[in-house]
């Protein structure tokens, strides 16, 4: 049996190698024609067909974790690729690169969102991944507020379940007076705070690694954190799944320059200001509403440039080219003082399978 497998591996070998070469040929092609050499739309139509084989004793997430990773080494074959994240690393950011992008990729961490978009804007970056929403604690506005200051488009999203724990530097949770975390996991771990460290202070500490340093470094302090941020740091393990809802997912977004083509099981995000007078609001939510496109989310944040006034951003489904989406986008334009599409993209959203 163990034969059997040598075999089969050296063959997997040899193919993986025709997929590398054939993954380089179409690179020449991508750099002659000035085309992305990350495409989520083709890779969305991957995975798809690949979910619809029979994979045996595989699970489908199974499947999709080891192309993630062929399709990972073959775009390093085309092109090497530098994606910058909210790090240091450890952070959920980086772990949603690395679902995202695979290990391939040359994953580079960031001292912010904000420092995210400047990379990709000024090339220093290929591409950007930030935290856009959480299924608990709302958006993340902070990645709302620096897209009226760049001209960058969202590409791609992923999501990824988020699953706190509680980790210190030795001490046990008995001893503990003080818990390090940022806003978002503070706020979805407040009810496990409540009922188990009712009195320890919850220190806003952002991101999650810097989170951890702090903890390492206090005597009676611990961090709330990821497992990936433990096995890397070395930390003692206090508490799993600390997570007030079991479901609770973060909604990442890929940040670049493409515009992928439509592949039937789409996103669009746009953003837009109004005129500050009555029904304005109605009369876009209308426009959505009469050409039968599904409003997923809607936010409103201060608009930079001037005080009291408000950009909206909403996502909906369906691509930009869609007929009925590209009407209602039309009909809101007519409306808005101006209208930005800030990208249409492959939805990996779990809600609209």
């Amino acid at each position: 049996m163990r034969q059997l497998i040598d075999e089969l591996d050296t063959e997997l070998v040899r193919l993986l190698v025709k997929r590398a070469q054939l993954a380089r040929d179409i690179g020449s092609l991508k750099g002659d024609q000035n085309k992305p050499f990350f495409t989520p739309e083709r890779e969305h139509q991957i995975f798809q067909r690949l979910a619809g084989l029979d994979s045996g004793p595989l699970r489908p997430e199974h499947v999709k974790a080891i192309f993630r990773e062929v399709i990972s080494a073959a775009r390093a074959a085309e092109k090497p690729m530098t994606v910058s994240y909210w790090g240091p690393p450890g952070t959920f950011s980086h772990i949603a690169a690395v679902q995202t992008f695979g290990r391939s990729t040359q994953l580079s961490p960031a001292e912010s969102i904000h420092e995210v978009f400047r990379a990709v804007d000024q090339g220093r970056s290929d591409y950007g991944i930030v935290p856009i929403e959480n299924s608990s604690a709302g958006v993340v506005p902070e990645t709302l507020d620096m897209f009226p200051q760049t001209n960058i488009k969202i590409c791609d999203e992923t999501f990824l379940t988020v699953h706190h724990c509680l980790a210190s530097g030795g001490a046990g949770l008995d001893q503990i007076d003080r818990v390090y975390a940022g806003p978002q996991p503070a706020a979805q771990c407040k009810d496990w705070l409540r009922a188990n460290l009712p009195t320890a202070e919850v220190v806003s500490v952002a991101p999650t690694v810097r989170a951890a340093e702090m903890a390492l470094a206090d005597k009676k302090g611990a961090a709330i954190v990821n497992t990936m941020t433990v096995e890397l740091m070395g930390m003692t393990p206090l508490a799993d799944h600390l997570e007030d809802d079991p479901g609770n997912r973060t909604r990442f977004v890929v940040l670049g320059f493409n515009e992928p083509a439509r592949t039937g099981s789409d996103k669009t995000t746009l953003m837009f200001n109004l005129r500050n007078r009555p029904g304005e609001l109605y009369r876009v939510l209308g426009a959505f509403y009469e050409n039968q496109v599904n409003l997923l989310m809607i936010e409103s944040r201060p608009a930079q440039r001037a005080s009291f006034e408000y950009l909206f951003y909403v996502d909906c489904a369906g691509h930009r080219t869609d007929a009925n989406v590209g009407q209602a986008i039309d009909a809101i334009r007519g409306f808005a003082l101006e209208t930005t599409i800030l990208g249409s993209y492959p939805s990996n959203d779990p809600s609209l399978k």
